[in-house]
């Protein structure tokens, strides 16, 4: 399985970027998959996940942080997580890294998860 994620850049305070994380080689519509970030010194952190609990059923969980201002959705007829960030703020630069876990046990703790994508970086400016 491979894991490609795009979409992030530069923005001010109160604006809005969308990633995309196209995927390749698996059964991604089985997955759960998931956003992490990893901010200058901090451990990398848990942002969003989509559970799958059923066929073509997923249940979805935020950070407390974003939660409200992200939005995670997946298209599995194109392979594909997204999460739509709104409302962002200095404190949400990170890279921001998608995830893939096959055997559906993970939900926030990356080591639940088979593969990454390479990271997409986000700036967030005052």
């Amino acid at each position: 399985v491979q894991l490609q994620a795009s979409g992030g850049g530069s923005v001010q305070s109160g604006g809005s970027l969308k990633l995309s994380c196209a995927g390749s080689g698996g059964t991604f519509s089985t997955y759960n998959l998931a956003w992490f970030r990893r901010a200058p010194g901090i451990e990398r952190e848990f942002v969003a996940a989509s559970q799958w609990s059923g066929v073509g059923i997923y249940m979805n969980a935020y950070v407390d942080s974003v939660r409200g201002r992200f939005t995670i959705s997946r298209d599995n007829a194109k392979n594909t997580l997204y999460l739509q960030m709104n409302s962002l703020k200095p404190e949400d630069t990170a890279v921001y890294y998608c995830a893939a876990d096959a055997d559906r046990t993970g939900r926030d703790r990356d080591y639940d998860y088979d593969y990454w994508g390479q990271g997409t970086q986000v700036t967030v400016s005052s």
